[in-house]
């Protein structure tokens, strides 16, 4: 697979996980600091549970653009913290969006140092 290919996957696997996958079980529940109506509809899940549900999603998709189990931990402690940081609003969305864009050409810069592959595509 050509390396840029890998490349595109990951932006793509990042764009599916944060829009359609996204659903807004997702995108409500994963807030710290939700509004009582939120709370109340998702009060047997906790913020941290539905997040790192969210940040799973991602790091799945790392895992198979990349074939790094390290990079798939990386990527979940990351997307966590990140999405975990806007939520505080600490962060805008665009910052929030700059840095998991980031990550991803990070990641690819390293799977040539670590000798990986992804799971997916001709070998």
């Amino acid at each position: 697979m050509e390396p840029v290919a890998v490349l595109l996957l990951l932006v793509f696997g990042h764009l599916v996980a944060d829009y359609p996958a996204q659903n807004s079980f997702l995108a409500l529940g994963k807030n710290k600091y939700r509004d009582e109506k939120t709370v109340e509809k998702y009060k047997h899940y906790p913020w941290w549970y539905v997040l790192g549900v969210h940040a799973g999603i991602h790091a799945g998709f790392v895992l198979l653009f990349t074939g790094s189990a390290t990079l798939c931990i990386a990527e979940f402690l990351l997307h966590f913290k990140i999405d975990k940081t806007k939520n505080e609003g600490k962060i805008s969305f665009l910052q929030d969006q700059s840095l998991h864009y980031l990550c991803k050409l990070i990641w690819w810069l390293q799977m040539p140092l670590m000798g990986t592959t992804p799971f997916i595509g001709p070998q």
